[in-house]
């Protein structure tokens, strides 16, 4: 597993379409939103915002286009054929992704810290962006497994992108006092509130049932996913 993620981590810098995607945008659009953040809210909010659309952009378009190359250049069908578990080349492929986007966001999450109010509750902090990336990485599982080639990618990845941001967006310029449980069901909803939340200092115990959502959103990704995932090229 070891030596797939160092192989996958060296291929990822090397190609510059995927970095720039995974490493160089999320870093430009949060630099913005950091230097704007009075316009939406406070930190808090852009904190929800930078941590779903970095995860979004960082690990689910990057892990999605990453593994249909993979799947279409045959490297996957030729993992497979190895020692190796499926568990074990999947975890080898997708670790530096996720690593990768972690560094990100504890860099990021950390500037809007010292540029405007500090978070209240950092564990769950640590919590909510922990299960933003458990549910980007289950939905890029389930993505590349009806995704035939990068450029595909462009097209499948967008239904899932438009509806986490959407949600994200519509809680911060709206809140939850109205529509709660329907914006907490929509994938990303809760977690872009246990952000916010955890930001302003909610309560461990209160911050329980935001998680939950999420947590059931990243079993059914990854319960569909053992069904949707190819590991040779899609005909």
């Amino acid at each position: 597993m070891i030596a797939i993620a160092q192989a996958e981590a060296r291929m990822l810098l090397r190609n510059r379409l995927v970095a720039a995607t995974a490493v160089l945008v999320p870093v430009v659009f949060a630099a913005v939103l950091i230097f704007t953040q009075d316009n939406f809210g406070g930190a808090s909010i852009v904190a929800a915002l930078l941590a779903i659309v970095v995860a979004a952009l960082g690990v689910y378009i990057t892990a999605t286009t990453t593994l249909a190359a993979r799947r279409q250049n045959l490297f996957l069908k030729r993992l497979r054929s190895t020692t190796a578990s499926e568990t074990s080349i999947l975890t080898g492929l997708l670790a530096p992704i996720v690593l990768i986007n972690l560094v990100q966001l504890a860099v990021i999450l950390t500037v809007l810290a010292f540029t405007g109010t500090a978070p209240q509750n950092i564990l769950m902090l640590i919590v909510g962006v922990l299960a933003v990336e458990a549910l980007f990485l289950g939905f890029a599982l389930c993505t590349a497994g009806v995704t035939n080639s990068p450029e595909h990618a462009q097209v499948t990845i967008l239904p899932i992108f438009f509806l986490t941001f959407g949600v994200a967006f519509w809680i911060a310029l709206t809140g939850t006092a109205d529509l709660a449980l329907v914006k907490r069901l929509i994938p990303g909803g809760a977690a872009a509130e246990l952000i916010i939340e955890a930001w302003n200092g909610i309560d461990t115990g209160d911050a329980i049932s935001l998680l939950l959502p999420t947590l059931a959103w990243v079993l059914v990704t990854f319960v569909i996913s053992t069904q949707l995932f190819k590991w040779e090229p899609r005909r």
